[in-house]
């Protein structure tokens, strides 16, 4: 298949606001790949190329904006070559070998194509809602039941091999998808409370958990082999050798399990966000311990739990991991509940998670099984831009432009941000550092006084609230936003939408176009 005809595919998908419009297109465009173009093409769809990060910026790739071919001869194969070969360079004269690769690439891409291209290498291409529609168009290219083709995508982590079974193998193939010890799945995602009153009111009897300012992880481990994932999947297992210590001493053969993991200070309370993500960047570290608590299991010795109910979970988690369990009670009385809540807070925790009892495991989804409940509103939003800074602040880039996804695009293009405030209160002189220069390697564009930066970075803000806007097209205003980390575990993807923020305004914030 041509690569002009992903590109063509993605301009009705960005220009169209109808659901339908855009799984036909997408649809028509799998029923055309060969069967070793279909993780290829999956992966340029979404701005995620099987190869990883390519290695190279904006700058490099904007310079090469020359001679582009005449007619569309570009493959997908070829682009996919092109990927590996960059990923493949390394050691003395690699820049110059990675400037020929790229001028050979944009010299026999079209305009339109090469322009995509630098989104996908770039990872400015704004597909938030995109993998959604992916997945219905793949249910309507395969003839495959929906809710199947989501389930497999969901147990197997891997969008492209999903896409790949579902048009080359049987339904029974699709269906025969299933947890693999080993292979990580989607994390459950939990949705926000304002209050354990207004979680229980909807959970009814619950878990309620302590809510920890920490990273999550996945714990495989098979037999004497162990793996620890990230939230976004990523191994880090050889960085983790506590956790993995842990595991090796539970009672099982086969588990999965979910949990946090923080690092604790001489007293046994727990350290900064920061002092746990400097771990999970570092190849060796003893000298900051981590401990991890576990709050779910998904499997155990041959049986699959993520469609038991959570009480049932909360069994098998007690039997094969009690010991390291996070703090919970099982209530439906909200005084009960409100003191624990006071508790976490009172070790240093962020506040309580409340999870019904009665539901199971979802893996992949936001919904209302699983509230969060901090005292202090803190949302993850994408910084879309930074502004340089001034005085003292001389010479870094500084100002953050913060943005909140959009996924049907109400507000904007679908599947993209929309700008919700500026903040550079919060800001340390380390991380000011990390930031100057983590954006600039991320630069898409200029912008008056600062630069444009692909849209996947996630910070973490707290504010006091928001307020009406005319400045904004969303509508809303972030209140005294002030940044409490960067959030390194999560992908834009999992940034909190618009809808969200709007949701704190007075009446409910009800979304309008304009």
């Amino acid at each position: 298949m041509l690569f002009g005809d992903i590109e063509t595919a993605l301009t009705v998908v960005t220009n169209t606001r109808s659901r339908l419009a855009k799984v036909d297109a997408l649809a028509t465009l799998l029923r055309g790949l060969d069967p070793d173009e279909i993780e290829p093409a999956v992966g340029l769809l979404t701005a995620s190329p099987r190869q990883g990060r390519l290695g190279v910026g904006w700058r490099t790739l904007s310079a090469r904006d020359g001679d582009h071919a005449d007619e569309p001869g570009l493959t997908v194969g070829d682009v996919d070559d092109a990927f590996t070969e960059l990923t493949q360079v390394g050691g003395a004269g690699s820049a110059a070998v990675r400037t020929r690769l790229l001028d050979e690439l944009a010299s026999r891409a079209t305009a339109p194509e090469w322009h995509l291209l630098i989104r996908i290498m770039t990872g400015e291409m704004r597909t938030g809602a995109l993998e959604g529609v992916l997945l219905d168009a793949v249910a309507r290219a395969s003839d495959r039941d929906g809710a199947l083709v989501r389930r497999a995508a969901m147990l197997s982590g891997d969008l492209g091999e999903t896409t790949r079974i579902a048009l080359t193998g049987t339904a029974d193939d699709l269906a025969a998808v299933g947890l693999v010890v080993g292979r990580g799945v989607q994390p459950m995602l939990a949705s926000t409370a304002t209050s354990v009153a207004e979680a229980l009111a909807v959970t009814g009897r619950a878990s309620v958990e302590y809510k920890l300012d920490g990273a999550r992880v996945q714990v495989h481990r098979h037999g004497g082999e162990v793996r620890v994932l990230t939230r976004t999947l990523a191994d880090i297992t050889h960085r983790v050798p506590e956790i993995v210590e842990v595991a090796l001493s539970l009672p099982v053969d086969d588990v999965i399990l979910d949990g946090e993991t923080l690092s604790l200070d001489e007293d046994g309370g727990p350290r900064p966000f920061q002092d746990t993500m400097a771990r999970f960047g570092a190849e060796t570290a003893r000298e900051i311990a981590l401990r991890p608590w576990f709050f779910d299991i998904l499997h155990v010795d041959g049986r699959d739990l993520v469609d038991e109910p959570l009480a049932t979970r909360l069994d098998e988690l007690q039997r094969v991991a009690g010991e390291h369990r996070i703090p919970a009670v099982l209530t439906d009385d909200v005084e009960v509940a409100d003191a624990f809540a006071r508790d976490a807070l009172a070790a240093g925790h962020e506040g309580v998670m409340v999870k019904g009892l009665d539901d199971a495991y979802t893996a992949g989804r936001r919904g209302k099984s699983w509230l969060k409940v901090k005292p202090v509103h803190t949302f993850d939003l994408v910084v879309l831009g930074v502004e340089y800074g001034s005085g003292r602040r001389s010479g870094w880039l500084s100002n953050l432009h913060l943005g909140a996804r959009d996924p049907e695009g109400r507000f904007g293009e679908p599947g993209g941000f929309v700008m919700v405030g500026k903040t550079f209160k919060g800001l340390t002189d380390e991380l000011l550092r990390w930031q100057s220069a983590h954006f600039a390697e991320r630069q898409t564009a200029e912008l008056a006084g600062g630069i444009r930066v692909a849209p996947d970075t996630v910070v973490e803000i707290a504010i006091d609230g928001v307020q009406r806007s005319v400045r904004y097209p969303g509508g809303v205003a972030l209140r005294f936003a002030r940044v409490k980390t960067y959030r390194s575990d999560k992908t834009a993807a999992e940034a909190d939408t618009i809808d969200t923020l709007r949701a704190l305004l007075p009446g409910g914030g009800a979304a309008t176009e304009g």
